[in-house]
């Protein structure tokens, strides 16, 4: 959303000196319970399959965790500037600790097997596959996933596997032990995902997230060229078998009469499962043309929503649509996490589902209910020709959302007065009637953007607790449609780091993004930019709320209150430890989690976008941060790994 090199923080602080929809009836199962996980594995993304983020090793405490210090520390080699003849790299890959193995996807798709003590290569596997940007400004990673037979056949391979996507959509399954590929799986070990889309050529797909495994099936979406088309691939969800790669099912967002109209509506995030009860959730993004939905009037209800789906079948139990109508690219962002809330003396199946509206989504997760009130209010129409917005959108107030949805930040007085009053005229000159106001043609303040709230990193939960501790940006775009003669004759069109021209072609608009900055680049609206919050889950209450992270440039520490924008989440521990990368300013911290007071910071190579790990190996805990960076953020970039551990 920031430029590559005019960050909104590195600018400013150098000058600054509704209802769920029932789908079938489950059918009746009685499935074993999946064995609990080891308390000292982080075997998923997530940590687990409910995407709590959570550890249960308290090893490191708040009392001791300022004698945090490197146990170990590794350079992939696997880094580009984007100024040579590589793109960028994008590194957001989350450690998986599994099979007394740390593994790791590099963003040259590389998959590393680490000794977890020491950081040192036990093997390396390379896809040797194209290394171009297809789909996205860079080459993005987050990471591989794990899967072990549960009755494993004695002397032979691929008995546990790692497998790892490409930005040309080929799924890689490599033996856990040796690293070799698994020749039974798909062709010689490497599935093409491409086959499944009808227009590859148009728009390629990319695997840039791993996999979800649950028992033995592999849940995979896709990533795609958001803003560029208004006809794009129906966002498919695949269920492979995860010993042949051959496909069990597919779940498809878009209904099959609105699919020359739209696409996407993909899922591009991490998902969460309930194996018990046979349940997958997805995190479902926005049809195409994203900011323009004039040609797909009609019902998508499963565009911008949190899916339930049977992980048999692929059939839709229950779906919850946070967003009806979607023209501002709230895709649903994170993985929805999952607990028991104890209500009235019962325990009850939940959710929460984080958005970039900055709402928290509390819902049955056997039903998609809502478990808090949610209020359906009036929004904005649109001034534009042929678009057709829905007269009211659901507000999820409880608990409190992490971004005022009645009322932008307002202009801040010293970006104003730099630019001699620049700021709050253009402020005046934009439309802006609350949250969801419509893109317009004269430019719309959106606040918060489709850059959130919160994002991908999602939040994490204490199961004990029911608290849900989670790190949100407080940001401001310009949403600005363009009539496509008008687009056409444009001279320059360039994009990048997510601001700039879009074509949407084939819709009637093209679309600009910009962030509402001064000339000098300093955010025109007051601070903070960043924070991170905690919410008791139980009865929707906010516990606290801090600015989050720091930037000190030029030898001069800015504002605490003046926080930064945040891209990743955190990890929890049973000692009541936050620890968490995210913010603009290189560093990795531990927060309390009783406060959000830091505890401990270090500094790294590059912003760490990537949710850290916990995990025990021979008796002693790790913790352990990719720095690998986002233009988002600011421009640096690095290849670095790095192992925190109290002293021996």
């Amino acid at each position: 959303m920031f430029g590559t090199r005019r960050t909104v923080v590195g600018c400013l602080f150098a000058l600054a000196l509704g209802a769920p929809i029932a789908g079938i009836a489950q059918e009746e199962a009685n499935p074993e319970p999946v064995p609990a996980s080891d308390p000292g594995e982080w075997s998923t993304f997530n940590g687990n399959l409910a995407a709590q983020k959570y550890s249960a090793l308290s090893a490191i405490t708040p009392d001791n965790v300022a004698d945090l210090e490197p146990a170990w520390e590794l350079h992939t080699g696997d880094v580009s500037d984007g100024s040579g003849e590589l793109p960028q790299t994008v590194w957001s890959a989350t450690p998986l600790y599994v099979n007394d193995t740390l593994y790791l996807g590099t963003p040259f798709y590389r998959i590393l097997a680490l000794e977890p003590d020491t950081g040192e290569i036990k093997w390396s596997y390379d896809p040797e596959t194209v290394l171009e940007a297809l789909t996205q400004p860079g080459l993005k990673n987050r990471g591989v996933a794990y899967w072990e037979a549960s009755s494993p056949t004695a002397d032979t391979p691929c008995q546990k596997r790692v497998y790892i996507g490409t930005m040309d959509a080929h799924l890689h399954a490599v033996d856990a032990d040796t690293g070799e590929p698994c020749t039974d799986f798909a062709e010689d070990g490497v599935l093409d995902v491409n086959i499944w889309n009808d227009t590859p050529e148009a728009w390629p797909l990319s695997l840039l997230q791993p996999p979800t495994v649950v028992g033995d099936q592999l849940f995979l979406g896709w990533a795609g060229k958001d803003w560029e088309r208004k006809n794009a691939p129906t966002g498919t969800v695949f269920a492979l078998d995860a010993r042949t790669g051959e496909l069990n099912w597919t779940f498809e967002a878009i209904p099959e009469s609105m699919r020359e109209q739209t696409g996407t509506a993909n899922v591009w995030a991490s998902m969460s499962a309930d194996p018990e009860r046979e349940l997958l959730y997805i995190p479902v993004s926005s049809p195409s043309p994203n900011y323009f939905g004039g040609d797909r009037v009609g019902d998508i209800p499963y565009g911008t929503s949190v899916t339930a789906l049977n992980t048999r079948t692929g059939e839709p139990v229950w779906t919850y649509q946070h967003v009806k109508h979607d023209i501002w690219d709230y895709d649903t962002p994170a993985a929805p996490t999952l607990f028991e809330m104890e209500r009235d003396g019962q325990s009850v199946p939940a959710l929460v589902q984080t958005t970039k509206q900055g709402f928290l989504f509390v819902l049955n997760r056997e039903t998609g209910e809502p478990l808090f009130p949610v209020e359906q209010r009036d929004v904005p129409g649109s001034p534009v020709t042929g678009e057709e917005v829905v007269p009211t959108q659901p507000f999820a107030m409880t608990p409190p959302p992490t971004n005022d949805p009645t009322d932008w930040p307002g202009v801040y007085w010293l970006a104003n007065a730099v630019s001699l009053g620049q700021c709050g005229q253009r402020a005046e000159g934009y439309r802006y009637e609350g949250l969801y106001t419509p893109p317009s043609e004269e430019g719309t303040l959106t606040y918060p953007p489709t850059s959130g709230g919160m994002q991908w990193g999602g939040g994490a939960l204490d199961p004990e607790t029911g608290i849900f501790y989670v790190n949100s940006s407080k940001l401001v775009q310009i949403f600005t449609l363009i009539p496509r003669e008008e687009y056409e004759t444009l001279t320059e069109k360039g994009s990048g780091a997510e601001q700039g021209y879009y074509p949407q072609q084939g819709s009637p608009y093209a679309f600009r993004l910009q962030n509402f900055l001064n000339w000098a680049g300093m955010p025109c609206w007051n601070p903070p930019y960043g924070v991170f919050s905690a919410f008791d889950l139980t009865n929707g209450e906010r516990l606290y709320e801090r600015p989050f992270g720091n930037v000190k440039k030029y030898g001069v520490t800015m504002p605490d209150a003046w926080g930064t924008p945040t891209l990743g989440g955190p990890a929890l521990t049973r000692s009541g430890l936050i620890f968490i990368g995210a913010s603009v300013d290189a560093r990795v911290r531990a927060l309390s989690a009783e406060t959000g007071e830091e505890l401990w910071h270090a500094e790294v190579d590059a912003p760490v976008v990537a949710n850290p790990a916990v995990y025990e190996h021979d008796g002693r805990a790790y913790v352990v941060f990719v720095a690998g960076g986002n233009p988002i953020l600011d421009p640096a970039v690095s290849d670095q790994v790095v192992a925190y551990s109290l002293p021996d």
